[in-house]
């Protein structure tokens, strides 16, 4: 029996305050239409994918932009990762107002997703993760920098979002519009964007490279973290700034082939 549900990734529709709702009055937006199921597959195969890569555990979320219409994204049902299927995925416009709820609980964090899509024309999908390499490089001043050609795309920054800095103290969620429209502000073009005390969002063009990001960015804290103990204060030779982009442009021809690995193992 279920005693416990945790409000960072799960509430139900009817709950929400009016400031996280519109005040309740505005109509079910209506849906792009039909999705594939192989699309919806691929959608929850990225959420197990990430728990087998150890990116989440029973929380964080992946979401997708709708195949047919830009302003509307996919993302599952309040669910564990590792648990998630075609038949958990949901649809939202980008006020993050499902278009079908069917009764079910949609994550609190949904707002992240929704406000980097309103501003971020580029990015297709995204990533919410709380893995833990990355922790330390949101709560220091150290930078994270890319360690190898894997995670190229780290050598465009990393910024951290300080959720204290605009709202003051806070439970850390990113649970309304305001938040997620300044984390998305702080995230600005870059891929990556850390938060403190609390996780990292990745983001991509397409669903295999957030999730690629994603995964490189929890091993390259790592790499980064044995580095600085290695180098005991002194340089680092991480990729720089024409390097990343270079190694960058391979990693996107070429991140299928780690999607088709990682994609076999949840699915076996």
């Amino acid at each position: 029996m279920r005693l416990f549900q945790c409000p960072c990734h799960a509430a139900s529709f009817a709950a929400y305050a009016p400031a996280d709702t519109g005040g309740g009055s505005r109509p079910v937006p209506a849906s792009a239409g039909p999705v594939d199921r192989a699309v919806l597959e691929e959608l929850a195969a990225a959420s197990r994918i990430l728990a087998d890569q150890g990116v989440v555990d029973a929380f964080g979320h992946v979401s997708m932009r709708h195949p047919a219409n830009p302003n509307r994204f996919l993302m599952s049902r309040s669910l564990a990762p590792a648990l998630v299927s075609a038949d958990d995925i949901m649809e939202f416009d980008l006020d993050c107002e499902a278009c079908e709820s069917k009764g079910r609980s949609g994550f609190l964090e949904r707002f992240i997703h929704g406000e980097i899509y309103k501003v971020r024309a580029d990015v297709n999908s995204v990533v919410h993760s709380h893995s833990p390499s990355i922790i330390p490089f949101g709560l220091t001043n150290v930078p994270m920098r890319a360690m190898f050609h894997n995670a190229a795309f780290l050598a465009e920054g990393a910024p951290v979002f300080d959720i204290r800095e605009k709202f003051g103290a806070t439970d850390m969620l990113v649970g309304n519009h305001a938040k997620g429209a300044e984390l998305a502000r702080v995230m600005g073009d870059c891929p990556i964007a850390l938060m403190r005390a609390h996780g990292s969002v990745a983001s991509g063009p397409s669903l295999p490279i957030a999730v690629f990001r994603a995964v490189y960015t929890e091993k390259n804290a790592l790499l980064q973290l044995q580095s600085t103990m290695l180098a005991a204060g002194g340089p680092i030779a991480a990729l720089d700034s024409e390097e990343g982009p270079k190694a960058d442009a391979v990693n996107i021809t070429s991140a299928s082939r780690a999607w088709d690995l990682w994609k076999r193992r949840v699915m076996n």
